[in-house]
């Protein structure tokens, strides 16, 4: 059977990356705007609706826009924006989130793509909350390097112009204390507090890595490193993408530094415990442009279609 596809914002850089993946498949059909047209509701209207799939690779009020021009029941969107992602009637396109996820992925009409630092913190975040290890309403922080491909063709193109010393360094960034992932990092991972989130862009085109320090006297009681790690390794215990590995990773130790990018070209994310008797950071990686962004929307539109879930990624 064919699925009929259409990304609208086929020129972005997630839009790309779908394009990109879908082309090694013989069992869709893309349906492509003309580039004259990509403004045209109209036109976009009847693409939307006439796709089994469409992806929203917008920003968020174009998103919104978009969305409220399906009248198809058959069309499921999938919307890589921030629009949607805590929004009621949606499925956050996360399958790995819990046990009945990949359910609401398969029976929902709607699916809201999650944000790549989202992803991270909450792959690592949640099992434990769900454990009883990290109390819901203990006063996290995380920090997040990552390439800046992350931040788009402008800052694509700004990157790769050079000729900027200020580019140079890595450079923090969401001092406002208000980064757009928030919302879904408290939702998602159960929190009741939203964590003091510090991303970080770096001159290197794509990888993510986001980072959780802990206090183990702040946990659960008898919590300590090894619990931790094999809390996560159970909860993803059988997952193709979600790779636990082991605690204080001896291959990271050695070397001395930890690799961002490890996970490039990949759709998978690794996560890591590196514990003392008193302290813990959470660690994980992914590549931004895959799992954190349309790795993961390809695999929920392959969840929701009934396929292969790794079919294309």
């Amino acid at each position: 059977m064919t699925h009929r596809i259409f990304v609208d914002g086929q020129e972005g850089t997630t839009g790309l990356r779908i394009h990109e993946m879908l082309a090694r498949r013989n069992d869709v059909e893309v349906l492509r705007i003309d580039a004259d047209k990509r403004k045209d509701a109209a036109e976009r209207a009847r693409l939307l609706n006439a796709a089994d799939v469409a992806f929203l690779c917008l920003p968020d009020a174009a998103a919104r826009e978009a969305a409220a021009l399906v009248n198809n029941p058959r069309t499921c969107l999938i919307d890589a924006s921030t629009a949607h992602r805590t929004v009621s009637g949606w499925a956050f396109g996360l399958p790995e989130l819990a046990a009945e996820q990949r359910q609401l992925i398969r029976d929902s009409k709607r699916i809201a793509n999650p944000g790549c630092h989202a992803s991270a913190f909450i792959l690592l975040v949640r099992p434990l909350v769900d454990a009883g290890l990290i109390p819901a309403d203990l006063p996290l922080t995380a920090t997040s390097i990552t390439g800046y491909s992350g931040g788009g063709k402008k800052m694509i193109e700004q990157y790769q112009a050079g000729g900027d010393p200020a580019l140079d360094a890595p450079r923090p960034y969401g001092l406002a204390l208000g980064h757009k992932h928030l919302p879904e990092m408290v939702a998602h991972a159960r929190l009741t507090k939203k964590p003091n989130f510090m991303p970080i862009v770096a001159n290197f085109y794509k990888g993510l890595a986001v980072s959780v320090p802990l206090h183990l006297s702040q946990l659960k009681p008898g919590t300590d490193g090894a619990l931790l790690q094999r809390t996560l390794a159970d909860r993803y215990a059988g997952e193709r993408f979600v790779k636990v590995m082991p605690l204080s990773d001896p291959a990271t130790l050695e070397s001395g530094y930890f690799d961002v990018q490890a996970c490039n070209d990949t759709n998978r994310a690794d996560l890591f415990v590196f514990a003392s008797a008193e302290q813990a950071i959470l660690m994980a990686r992914l590549d931004n442009l895959g799992k954190g962004a349309s790795g993961a929307a390809v695999q929920s539109m392959n969840v929701h279609l009934g396929l292969d879930e790794g079919l294309g990624l």
